[in-house]
């Protein structure tokens, strides 16, 4: 494990404190209110840092750019606003999908990924 610096210290705690994925730039953003002059560049050598030591996990949605959480959260999926382009956790799950799968097959894993408005881009009621 690499030793901790001031840097990389406020990268994960601004993900941590987000609760949700968050991407590069909004990592960016945050940190640099607690460290002045922090660059892209340290942003993704530290992101590849903490992912190389299992304490952040990578999101990937389809032709978006990984997005960043932190290890540990229970099995949860994703929300993904169109409006602000924010991705927030679902810590509901439709469970076991074997129902869906062609005969035969034998389901692993599933990732699923909600997409549409957040409360704050104007999302409709629910009835």
């Amino acid at each position: 494990m690499e030793r901790s610096t001031r840097q990389r210290d406020a990268i994960k705690a601004v993900i941590d404190a987000a609760q949700r994925p968050l991407l590069p730039q909004e990592i960016l953003e945050s940190a640099q209110t607690q460290v002045a002059g922090l660059g892209m560049a340290t942003v993704y050598r530290n992101l590849k840092s903490l992912v190389e030591a299992n304490s952040l996990t990578v999101v990937s949605l389809p032709g978006e750019i990984p997005r960043y959480e932190s290890t540990g959260h229970a099995h949860h999926h994703h929300f993904h606003c169109t409006g602000c382009d924010k991705v927030f956790d679902v810590h509901h799950c439709p469970g076991d999908l074997l129902d869906i799968a062609p005969n035969g097959f034998t389901v692993e894993r599933h990732e699923l990924t909600l997409y549409g408005k957040c409360d704050a881009c104007g999302a409709a009621p629910r009835p």
